[in-house]
């Protein structure tokens, strides 16, 4: 039987781990997925970045042309909303696992940042979209919901805020109110991801409705927010070590004295805590699996460039010298482990959802893109100046990354959790010294107690 082609991209170990846990379906989906990576979206990746104008102005009005036409390939080819699990939403998802969805992640993650928007898989629409299947009424579905399943439109996640500690979302200040048959919301935003791109037509604003209830868990509100509404401000965008990911980017955004319909209120009052941990599981996941990819690749370039007889040094190979050949084999170990790590966790989320994956997610989201940015760290080390240049994918790859070490802080949780086995720990070791003391002084040995 021809092997499947996921393992020229994976090792053969871990994918004979999954292989029986894929559907046909999901088999068949998967190598389109790669045959489509290869022949469409990689060959496109330059292009995509000289469509993209140098103009300050023109780079936040483009629509990059040959991200649309990938669209439509992908949709014809059925690559597409891949990310959405029919188990978890019937009416609009599509027949994946967690797990599954998890190796086709990854291989997104080799296409680097356009790969996901071809195939309509791209943050932060994904979460957002979970978010309206999930949370949203029928008629939020039938006018967000729906355009953004079709790849129409896009949107924006808006929580953190400027000058507020936004990693514990109690701090958030923007005011949620309601006056009479409107919802009010006036705040201060920044780095919220897609807010430049002229597709967006939507945000997700999280706030403060109720400040003063004694739950501070309960004081946050959700609400859909048009771009057009007025008093929607984008202000500036963000950069990433030089990097504004237009046409996205990442965008300093104030609310003033903006008002939407009752109706736009996602889920009730209150519920805002409990939407953003609904919309946070699957999608680092997502996260994760892509870092192993764009790891994977830095990877494959090194050994390309080690390998260069062109890149000769002092009569050697680059592999020759130093620690080179322990670098190569850190790096494929510790992708290794991450990508068990990750496919451990999309399994716990499908058979015991999110709230049933948090250890293995918390794990997952501190332990890959540490190994993500070493494994590229490495990659850029043997390019020398070329790869910290614009002339490779790297330095932008590494930049993204560094980003996500931020944006999800879960070190001090597993810690936490881990620190609640203590005390089951003792009593379990002082159980085991009884029956250890017992064996000494049946078999004589009471002296050495």
């Amino acid at each position: 039987m021809t092997p499947h082609p996921i393992i020229e991209y994976t090792s053969e170990a871990s994918w004979a781990m999954i292989e029986d846990k894929f559907s046909p379906y999901a088999k068949e989906t998967l190598a389109k997925l790669i045959t489509f990576l290869e022949d469409e979206i990689l060959p496109a990746n330059k292009l995509a970045h000289l469509q993209l104008p140098t103009d300050p102005v023109k780079r936040w009005q483009t629509v990059i042309p040959v991200i649309e036409e990938l669209k439509v390939k992908a949709k014809k080819l059925g690559l597409w909303n891949l990310f959405l699990s029919k188990a978890h939403y019937p009416e609009h998802g599509v027949p994946l696992t967690n797990l599954e969805y998890a190796v086709m992640a990854e291989i997104l993650g080799r296409g680097g940042h356009m790969a996901p928007q071809a195939v309509n898989c791209s943050a932060p629409d994904t979460g957002n979209m979970e978010v309206l299947a999930r949370y949203g009424s029928p008629e939020q579905q039938k006018k967000w919901l729906i355009p953004l399943l079709n790849g129409e439109i896009r949107s924006a996640f808006s929580m953190t805020e400027k000058n507020v500690a936004s990693s514990d979302a109690t701090n958030i200040r923007t005011s949620i109110r309601r006056e009479g048959d409107e919802i009010v919301i006036n705040g201060h935003k920044w780095w919220i991801s897609g807010a430049g791109d002229p597709r967006t037509k939507l945000h997700l604003v999280m706030g403060k409705s109720d400040p003063d209830n004694k739950s501070s868990y309960n004081q946050q509100s959700v609400v859909i927010v048009p771009t057009d509404a007025p008093g929607v401000k984008i202000i500036r965008p963000m950069q990433v070590f030089g990097y504004d990911d237009a046409p996205e980017g990442h965008c300093e955004v104030i609310y003033e004295n903006v008002r939407v319909p009752l109706g736009n209120l996602v889920l009730g009052w209150g519920r805002g805590f409990e939407i953003i941990q609904g919309r946070l599981g699957p999608g680092r996941i997502h996260h994760c699996m892509r870092s192993i990819g764009a790891a994977q690749a830095a990877l494959d370039l090194m050994l390309q460039r080690v390998t260069d007889p062109g890149r000769k040094t002092f009569g050697k190979y680059l592999y020759e010298h130093g620690s080179v050949v322990a670098d190569i084999a850190n790096s494929r170990a510790e992708i290794e482990a991450a990508r068990l790590l990750v496919l451990s966790a999309a399994l716990q989320i499908d058979k015991y959802k999110a709230k049933g994956a948090l250890k293995e997610i918390g794990i997952a989201k501190f332990v890959v893109p540490t190994m993500a940015l070493t494994v590229i760290d490495r990659a850029i080390q043997s390019f020398g100046a070329e790869g910290v240049s614009q002339d490779t994918e790297l330095a932008a790859r590494w930049a993204g990354l560094r980003t996500l070490r931020i944006a999800d802080v879960h070190i001090q949780q597993v810690g936490q959790r881990e620190l609640r086995r203590a005390p089951r720990l003792v009593q379990k070791a002082a159980e085991q010294k009884k029956k250890e003391i017992a064996v000494l002084e049946k078999a004589g040995f009471k002296g050495h107690l």
